[in-house]
């Protein structure tokens, strides 16, 4: 799945000053600044501030990040697996059932290594 605007959604965790962008605010003042509320694609703070962000989400989802990898993530519920893969903005998830995972131990015997 593609995260959409992904380093969009990024809280930074300092104060960040740009100069304005060509043609807003005010011509008369160029040495005004624009304060950054959010991280901006081609900021170098972005991607880690998306990683936070997306890290904060599935924690508080009840995913556990693993320690082999940190963008691993696993919830396990009762009959049920869920495993997310975060890479860059993009993630893998997916689920597997306990009546699922039996069947694929079963395809397994037949010589499937």
């Amino acid at each position: 799945m593609d995260v959409k605007n992904a380093f969009l959604h990024g809280e930074l965790d300092r104060e960040i000053y740009m100069n304005q962008p060509m043609g807003s605010l005010s011509p008369d003042h160029w040495e005004y600044v624009c304060k950054l509320r959010k991280a901006l694609y081609g900021l170098k703070q972005a991607p880690r501030a998306w990683y936070g962000k997306i890290v904060e989400f599935l924690t508080h989802s009840g995913y556990l990040m693993t320690s082999i990898d940190s963008s691993l993530f696993i919830k396990a519920k009762k009959r049920k697996l869920a495993i997310v893969l975060v890479y860059v903005d993009d993630l893998i998830i997916t689920e597997i059932v306990r009546k699922k995972f039996s069947k694929l131990r079963r395809i397994s015997q037949f010589g499937f290594k």
